[in-house]
């Protein structure tokens, strides 16, 4: 009789702030199967919100590094201590960094999982010499079409390399932060309510949203903006220049889902995206999506009519315009969920993770 020995894996993150990577790994890791795997987690800081969503048979592998740069010997010092099965590496810089290093351990499988369309994500001419390297990674995963062909293209990443799995949406976990949450004090009854999330950088396009909302002044229209960025005090600036007084800025939320399921529509404004993961959200809490059209799985989540629109941001009038007819119209929060459910639920999404991970 053959016992089958689990695979440790070590999933490794910067930290678990409440971010689109480390929610999907938080995911992951809840959630393989334990008579297979022993999941791990190194972070370079134990710190972020989701932290206190893993399992308590999650371990954690604190490095206690401040940057990215300084962590790839810590790394590889874990990863010769533990001689896990599988490393899953899931943020794009760390990614990089790691790759020249794969031949060192050749009882290990790698795993890269990129979060972003990586021409438009990777600039710096330092990082993009270690991707020269990427061909070592036993799998990479990809979220969508778009992120899939950039690296093909690109990147020159041989095919059978590249595995396309979008971003699972875990429904329990939403449905339980919303609980019997009611409406937020500052959504006001008087008007429609918009809201948009994201970090407050140049890439999630906030400057453009409020060139579209700098059209909507006469309309009973709130924007509520949840996150917090470098670009913030730039975004208060051009808010107070454009005379935007019906925009409210609240900052980061630890649990933005009552926001999302009480308001009247989501907006997606990125320059650029992986697979967003508050667009899935958004749907997943029944409220209907006007996304730009931009690089990243866009098409692939939006089914026109039905859970959102897309629409070119950059056009801030037609966007504006766009935005007045959808809340004109009605929308079915049941028919908006179920869009998501049948394509992106984690039940779907885990096994296709679980049938990669048990071929390596």
């Amino acid at each position: 009789m053959t016992i089958n020995k689990k695979k440790t894996i070590i999933f490794i993150l910067p930290d678990l702030e409440s971010g689109g990577a480390e929610r999907i790994v938080t995911t992951i890791a809840n959630h393989l199967s334990r008579e297979k795997f022993v999941p791990k987690i190194l972070l370079l800081r134990k710190e972020g919100a989701y932290i206190t969503l893993l399992k308590d048979d999650v371990e954690i592998i604190d490095l206690k590094v401040k940057r990215i740069r300084q962590s790839i010997f810590p790394i590889l010092g874990v990863i010769k201590k533990y001689k896990p099965s599988i490393v899953f590496s899931g943020f794009g810089e760390v990614n990089a960094y790691l790759a020249p290093f794969i031949p060192l351990f050749r009882k290990t499988k790698f795993i890269a999982r990129e979060t972003n369309v990586v021409t438009e994500h990777v600039t710096r001419p330092e990082i993009k010499f270690f991707y020269k390297f990427y061909n070592n990674y036993h799998k990479i995963i990809c979220q969508s079409d778009d992120m899939k062909k950039d690296l093909l293209e690109k990147w020159n990443i041989k095919p059978k390399k590249i595995i396309k799995i979008n971003n699972p949406v875990d429904f329990q976990a939403i449905d339980k932060h919303l609980g019997n949450q009611e409406k937020p004090e500052s959504y006001g009854s008087e008007y429609k309510n918009v809201v948009a999330v994201g970090n407050l950088a140049v890439r999630k396009g906030f400057d453009n949203l409020l060139k579209v909302f700098s059209y909507l002044k006469d309309e009973k229209i709130l924007l509520h903006i949840l996150g917090d960025g470098v670009e913030k005090e730039n975004l208060l600036q051009m808010k107070e220049n454009l005379g935007l007084s019906q925009i409210i800025f609240h900052g980061k939320k630890e649990n933005p889902y009552p926001y999302l399921k009480f308001a009247d529509l989501f907006v997606l404004s990125s320059r650029y995206e992986g697979f967003p993961n508050v667009l899935l959200e958004a749907g997943a809490c029944g409220t209907f999506a006007l996304a730009n059209d931009c690089p990243g799985g866009i098409r692939e989540i939006v089914q026109k009519g039905i859970n959102g629109e897309i629409e070119k941001i950059e056009n801030h009038e037609v966007f504006a315009k766009n935005i007045i007819e959808i809340l004109n119209k009605k929308h079915y929060s049941q028919e908006i969920r179920n869009a998501i459910e049948s394509r992106f639920s984690k039940e779907i999404i885990m096994e296709k993770y679980e049938e990669v991970l048990d071929e390596l």
